[in-house]
Formats: structure tokens, sequence, C-alpha cells
């Protein structure tokens, strides 16, 4: 059995473009004011058959199309990309097909086709559920609009999942125990739970450096809000599974634990990443992230032009590290050393038990919730090792 195996197989489609650009949002995304969609369906449905060519045979798991806001893109283009995909791989019988959605985007009717279309899945990006930090965010859409389509998607999906960033901004812990109790008590089966951070590069870094954006919590509250955010989870039936993410037993996001187990996924779309192993050997894949730059590779044939790299051993092992270490299900210490050059030190991993960070059973190694508290430095110490 190849490792990839071992974590899974999938398939990342970007969508690039948003109606506009949030302050806090590092990802790749873009606002424009035409899009021919036709020709980004001809695109996305030509590079589909070209990565289709190094997996053969594949037994297909998930399908996420991520932004941006996929939830613009029109339910014929999503139609057309999921019975490309389904030409091109065997599979599974009840395979995840995720949609991000944003509230400002969504329709009844849109749904019921995005529905028709083989999507099963919507992850929604609510953020917030009051109307203050809603602006403070730069969310366009209102609590109420958010809640009116939370209902629209709920009445569509058997799986819905949504976000919501806290730590932000004069926000006190009552009023995240307030906010988190409502969205406990409206979730269907998943929620993405994140800690506001500034990311150089975007708006809210920008206004940091300039020394704006005020009411930011200290370290000390963000640690609590953290803490309280497991403690109502967990009492609620939806504990974390991973760092950020919290579901009922059995509806974790089956896509993204392909990453975090080190799975395989196949990356379509601009800046789409991805990891696939051919003849034993795993690539790692990047492609432009500019939309047009991304159009412009695909349609004049091109595709050697867009960065592969060949994974190194440690390389891969580090990689398994760094994600396998998020999950409450830990690291496989068997997998994680036919992967590595070396086994992780004993030293370190007594050291950190002692502290209470990690747990250390004959096959797993885990972060403790105290240790999930600091998980960089946990990495940084077992990596040195």
């Amino acid at each position: 059995m190849e490792d990839w195996q071992s974590g899974g197989f999938g398939l990342y489609l970007h969508w690039p473009f948003c109606e506009s650009k949030c302050p806090y949002c590092d990802f790749n995304s873009h606002v424009a004011a035409n899009i021919d969609q036709k020709r980004w369906q001809r695109a996305y449905l030509k590079e589909i058959d070209r990565l289709a060519a190094d997996t053969k045979g594949r037994v297909l798991e998930t399908v996420f199309f991520g932004g941006g806001t996929p939830s613009l893109m029109h339910p014929d283009l999503v139609a057309a990309i999921i019975d490309k995909i389904r030409t091109k791989w065997p599979m599974v019988n009840n395979p995840e097909i995720t949609l991000e959605a944003n509230p400002g985007s969504i329709e009844a009717g849109r749904f019921r086709d995005y529905r028709a279309a083989g999507v099963n899945r919507i992850s929604m990006g609510m953020q917030a559920m009051n109307d203050d930090d809603l602006r403070r965010l730069g969310r366009k859409h209102t609590a109420a609009e958010a809640l009116s389509a939370f209902d629209i998607a709920r009445n569509s999906f058997e799986r819905v999942s949504f976000d919501l960033i806290y730590a932000r901004q004069e926000q006190t812990l009552a009023a995240w125990r307030t906010e988190l109790t409502l969205a406990l008590a409206l979730a269907v089966d998943h929620l993405s739970l994140y800690q506001l951070t500034i990311e150089d590069g975007t708006a809210f870094g920008d206004r940091l450096a300039r020394g704006g954006l005020k009411g930011l919590p200290n370290d000390d509250l963000a640690a609590d809000m953290y803490d309280l955010t497991q403690e109502i989870c967990d009492a609620a039936g939806f504990p974390a599974y991973e760092v950020s993410n919290h579901a009922r037993p059995g509806s974790e996001s089956r896509h993204n634990l392909i990453y975090w187990r080190g799975g395989d996924y196949i990356g379509v779309g601009p800046g789409a990443h991805g990891r696939v192993t051919i003849a034993g050997q795993r690539w790692a894949t990047e492609a432009p992230k500019a939309p047009g730059a991304w159009l412009d590779l695909v349609e004049k044939d091109r595709p050697g032009e867009a960065p592969r790299h060949l994974l190194q051993s440690d390389e891969h092992a580090l990689e398994y590290l760094l994600m396998s270490i998020r999950l409450s299900e830990g690291l496989d210490i068997a997998r994680y050393q036919r992967l590595a050059p070396q086994a992780l030190a004993a030293e370190t991993i007594t050291h950190l038990s002692d502290l209470g960070l990690i747990l250390l059973d004959d096959e797993r190694l885990r972060a403790t919730p105290k240790g999930r508290m600091v998980l960089n430095a946990i990495i940084r110490d077992l990596a040195g090792a």
C-alpha cells in the first residue's frame, strides 16, 4: 500500500472570484466586474482532463469547490465540472462534494440546482452573528441575511457547515459564549471556529501596522475564548476533531481529513495546491495565482510552466507531522517512522509529555487540550528533533 492511501484521495477546485475582498482575508481571491463562465468552464474541464492522466483508476472520495466565493459559480458550470470528474475517476458510493458559499450569494433556486448537479454538502462563511461585528469584518451581509441563507442551505442539503471567527475587536468572553451557544442551537453537523489572525498583506495587517485595529483581545482573553469554545462545543456534542473544526461524530469534513491525514489531492484552478503520488514519488503542485495567468497557461497548453516539486522523504515526513498533529486522533507513529529519515527524539517526547502537552501510546502521538494551545511550539520541538 502506498502512503497516500492512509489519507485518501480528493480533488480541490479553486474559484478565485468574490464580490468584494474581506479585510482579514489572505486567500487567493479577486474582484472582477465581468466573468466569462463559459471560458472558465472550458479551462477547468481541460485541466481536469490533463491532471487525471496521472491518477487513472484511483477511487475519488471527495470534491471541494473552494475560493473565493464558489456560490457565484453558475450551477451549469458546477454540474459540468462534476460530470467531467465522474468520467475521469471512479468514485466511492457516497462521495462528499462540498461547495463553499457566502450568505449574500445564496438563493433557494440556485441551491436546488447545485444539489441537482451533485453537490451534497455546503460550507457557509457566516463569520459573525451580529451586524456590528459583520461590518467590522468587512462582510456585506447582515446577521438576518445570514440566518435566512442558512435556512435555505439546511432545507436543501443534509450536511451544512458554517464558519465563525472569534477573538474579534471589542468582543467579550460573555458575548462569545452567547454567540456560540446560538450557533450550536442552529448547527446541523459541523462548525469551523477560527480565532481572528492578522496576516501581513491584508487590509487588517496594514491597518494594524499603522496603529489602527483597536480593541483586539490580549493573549489571555484569546486563550480563554479558545477554552470556552472547547467546553461549550463538547457539551453540545460537537467535539473538536481538529484544532479549529468541530463536528458531530461521523460528520467530520472528509475532504479536509485527506489534507490532515496526508492523503493525495488534485488541485485545479488559480493558486490551487496539490499533493500527488506518481510511481511511488510524491509531488507538490501549485498553479499560478493570477486568474489571467492560469487561464493563459491552460488555454495555451503550457502545463510545464506550473511549479511542481518532488518531495524528499524528510519533507514528506515533516508535512505529515505538521498536519496530523492538528487532529484529535494525532500522528500514526509507525507511519511517520516509515516516512522519516530518523525517528522522533525520545527525550523530546518525554519532555513534552512531562509538561502535559502530548500523549503517547504504542500507536499514536496526540496533543493534549493544553498542548493544542501551544501547537506551533510542539511542532517546532518535534520537527527539530
